[in-house]
């Protein structure tokens, strides 16, 4: 079989196994929704860290076995905060209650997430929001998705014209990285004309793939919050890097997503 018939068959099966993996998260999705509506109280760091867990086990419980079923040999991520590179091969990184704290508190800003990276490389996504029924997905070299729909990211040539958005890096951030935070908040309130500041990543990073907003960026940061949305709006015409400009991977330091017209504007902006 020649080279370029392999390389068609296995993005024809990328393509099923997106396709499959956008069912599967939908299925987690419509799990958590029936547990959603109501604030969850807790008194201490342990009962908040047992609601959360209980929220991620109700969507793992479905994730694990039909992801594991459509690539059993894939290693599977078990820490949705962990960053750095990944050993080679194939490997699941799935976010179960992408914004669980929101959840809890029975905000409207919350996901599931599946990505499958190959090689430290994203190679599929696909994102479900319960409440609105959206599922964005995004397929290396076959461009980003809701619900069928083509994505682009925004035509936007002026930061001062666009909406940015930023977000916690992870709890417990040392004082560094929090002082950080702040003051690129600071900077792009001069710089941007509006300036969002929520949790989780992801949410911000489908909306920038959408073209609702113009950039995002995040100060350390995990991976399963990273990836699905770099993917997405990479395939969706964006521009990644770090908040320096240069090359980003999941070992870096910083983070930026932005139409390519403000990316720019953006660096100088958070280098400042």
């Amino acid at each position: 079989m020649s080279e370029t018939l392999q390389t068609t068959d296995l993005a024809a099966s990328d393509a099923d196994l997106l396709a499959q993996t956008a069912i599967a998260v939908r299925e987690a999705g419509s799990a958590l929704r029936e547990r959603f509506g109501e604030v969850v109280r807790y008194q201490t760091r342990e009962e908040l860290m047992r609601a959360l867990a209980a929220n991620d086990d109700t969507a793992l419980d479905i994730l694990c076995p039909r992801l594991t079923r459509l690539r059993p040999d894939a290693g599977w991520v078990e820490d949705e905060l962990d960053g750095g590179a990944l050993p080679p091969g194939e490997w699941w990184v799935v976010d179960p209650a992408e914004g669980n704290v929101n959840h809890l508190h029975a905000l409207p800003e919350w996901a599931v997430t599946a990505t499958l990276v190959r090689e430290n490389q994203p190679v599929l996504t696909a994102v479900h929001v319960p409440l609105t029924g959206e599922t964005y997905t995004a397929l290396t070299g076959a461009g980003s998705h809701l619900d069928g729909r083509p994505l682009h990211v925004s035509q936007t040539a002026d930061l001062g014209l666009s909406i940015v958005a930023t977000s916690q890096a992870r709890p417990d951030e040392d004082e560094k990285v929090v002082r950080r935070v702040g003051s690129s908040i600071t900077a792009m309130l001069f710089d941007a004309l509006v300036v969002r500041t929520a949790v989780p990543a992801t949410l911000h990073l489908l909306n920038v793939a959408a073209g609702r907003i113009d950039a995002f960026w995040l100060f350390a940061g995990a991976r399963a919050d990273l990836l699905p949305g770099a993917l997405l709006v990479t395939e969706a015409g964006g521009q990644i890097s770090d908040a320096e400009g240069g090359p980003w991977t999941p070992q870096s330091e910083s983070f930026l997503a932005a139409a390519p017209g403000v990316h720019a504007e953006a660096v100088a902006t958070l280098s400042r």
